[in-house]
């Protein structure tokens, strides 16, 4: 009489957990990569809109953007209900939501949160906002002016 068999051998089993954990140490990395771009992502969505608020603020006021460092937009929700948070993975910064003003025409310094350039006396730069941070985003671009790799859209 012949035996059937049950079930599956050592080897088998070995081979099969060998192929899970190949599968696993690839994923990794990968998923870790998708955390980084999702919170990229969200500061660029939370950026537009910061902007967009700041814009319809511009509007209302007859060309004058906010003086101060945008607490003005979240009186009573008018603007916007409250100021987003700032993430910038991959840089040690925390995600905050704090504003700090850049006057005189100066430049983003490396900080956690936004910066908001409040001087009119710089057309250039007057009423813009960016992400305080100078290290390079996800995609790896750099700083190349006042703004910050994380501010463009």
């Amino acid at each position: 009489m012949k035996s059937s068999k049950l079930g599956f051998t050592l080897i088998e089993l070995m081979i099969v957990v060998a192929i899970i954990g190949i599968l696993a140490a690839v994923a990794i990395p990968k998923f870790a990569d998708l955390i980084d771009k999702s919170k990229d992502g969200a500061t660029k969505g939370a950026l537009s809109s910061i902007r967009s608020a700041i814009q319809v603020y511009y509007g209302d006021n007859e060309g004058w953007f906010p003086a101060d460092t945008l607490a003005v937009l979240t009186l009573n929700g008018k603007y916007i209900g409250e100021i987003p948070a700032a993430k910038a993975p991959g840089t040690g910064h925390a995600q905050v939501k704090t504003v700090a003003a850049v006057t005189g025409g100066g430049a983003v310094t490396d900080a956690p949160g936004w910066a908001y350039f409040n001087d009119p006396g710089h057309a250039l730069s007057w009423g813009n906002v960016a992400v305080s941070c100078t290290h390079e985003d996800v995609k790896g671009r750099a700083s190349a002016d006042l703004f910050t790799p994380w501010s463009t859209l």
